[in-house]
């Protein structure tokens, strides 16, 4: 990666939220199995290899970042992103392409969702739960 790419990427890290930095890492999930399929579809096995192990690298990243504490919706999560690096080493190994399409369906719904949700918190601010219920009379 050049400098200018390398710099603009730490400044994006360090000053974007934690729920967008998920969107972040969710994107370059979809980016790198995308390479990894194009690479496969050309029998391009090195590049296949590199690409699926980034996006690979990527869902190790977001389970470590899960507290599992904090719940079954927790626990679930990291149970979708542990299923998903699982078919991305198949995707490498075989060298097939359909586990990882499998992957990029279920990262892009998770994204869609992960965005909803961080549009509808900044409509509503960051107002604590019970001053929200508080305002709709609860």
């Amino acid at each position: 990666m050049n400098s200018i790419a390398s710099l603009y990427l730490k400044n994006q890290v360090q000053t974007n939220s934690p729920g967008k930095l998920v969107l972040m890492l969710y994107d370059g999930v979809k980016r790198f199995t995308s390479q990894g399929i194009k690479a496969v579809e050309k029998n391009d096995n090195e590049g296949a290899n590199n690409h699926f192990i980034r996006s690979q690298d990527i869902l190790l990243e977001l389970m470590s970042g899960i507290n599992l504490e904090a719940g079954e919706i927790a626990k679930n999560l990291y149970y979708i992103y542990e299923y998903m690096h699982y078919r991305l080493v198949q995707a490498n190994l075989k060298k097939e392409k359909e586990p990882a399409e499998e992957v990029l369906v279920m990262i892009g719904e998770l994204r869609e969702t992960w965005a909803r949700m961080l549009k509808e918190k900044d409509s509503q601010g960051d107002i604590p739960p019970q001053k929200k219920a508080a305002a709709m009379g609860k």
